[in-house]
């Protein structure tokens, strides 16, 4: 039986393991919050050597992207600081990492679908945390796995699904932009893929890009979320800078999933078959 600590269990990813937790009956879990601090290196020992694992899935993150631009040492100490202490401290305790990055390392100005080993270029803070965090981990322990995914929602936490089905049932009208594309990605299959990856016999470390199939934009994403959710809503189609925010978004967010795909078998879900499976659950929570 392997033992499998996940961090920052509380949040999207996290609370989608926890789901699908029963059906990984050779697996024992140990789903933490903020009861285990992962910046300080001797508690979080001192914790994995009373509870010896030999999976650590760091799910933990700060995820407010536009609030990172003036709470950036915040944002830095859990999204870079913190994955490298989880990463030399499961090194030292003979445990494997998996640590979550994002879209946002990319400047978002690619034609084509990134591959892992493409230069990056974080524009934002958030993202700028976001890749010190892979450079900590993978220095820290190459043997490491970091896992790049984009526009994750789930039917826990807050998200832009959420969002759209909450404002498109209030206002009739939502006015989205349309030149961000990207990858939405159902924290359901990500997790289903996370274990796949644990459970696989010869998982090499480095670099992975994860996100459903298909390419979409904001709008047409949006459009598709009122429409599965029978939800009647207009829609004005607009620029990113009709829309301005404190923290620039990437235009281009389309991963190359080869790499994932070829080295665990895995099969990645159509995003909307995903969304169609998400939609469902939101209605009944």
């Amino acid at each position: 039986m392997k033992n499998i600590l996940v961090t920052g269990s509380k949040g999207q990813l996290g609370n989608e393991l926890r789901v699908l937790a029963p059906l990984f009956p050779q697996f024992r879990f140990y789903f933490m919050d903020l009861d285990l601090d992962i910046t300080q290196k001797d508690g979080l020992k001192t914790w994995m050597s009373v509870h010896p694992v030999d999976w650590v899935v760091n799910c933990a993150a700060y995820t407010a992207v536009d609030k990172a631009e003036t709470d950036f040492d915040k944002a830095m100490l859990i999204n870079g600081v913190a994955p490298g202490v989880l990463a030399t401290v499961a090194k030292e305790t003979g445990a494997r990492l998996v640590h979550i990055s994002t879209d946002y390392v990319f400047d978002g100005t690619s034609c084509k679908p990134y591959k892992e080993t493409d230069w990056v270029n974080p524009r934002s803070k958030y993202g700028q945390s976001k890749l010190k965090g892979e450079q900590t981990v993978l220095d820290a322990d190459p043997t490491a796995i970091v896992i790049r995914t984009s526009w994750l929602y789930s039917a826990y936490g807050q998200n832009f699904v959420k969002t759209m089905r909450k404002y498109g049932a209030e206002r009739g009208h939502l006015r989205v932009v349309y030149d961000q594309v990207g990858g939405p990605t159902h924290a359901a299959d990500l997790a289903a893929a996370i274990l796949q990856i644990v459970n696989h016999h010869k998982a090499d470390g480095g670099i992975y890009h994860y996100a459903n199939e298909g390419v979409v934009s904001w709008f047409d994403f949006a459009q598709e979320v009122c429409r599965q959710s029978n939800i009647a809503c207009t829609f004005e189609a607009i620029r990113s800078e009709e829309y301005p925010l404190p923290a620039p978004r990437p235009h281009y967010s389309v991963f190359d999933k080869q790499k994932i795909k070829t080295a665990f078998q895995i099969t990645i879900p159509w995003w909307r078959d995903s969304l169609a499976r998400c939609i469902p659950l939101l209605e009944n929570s």
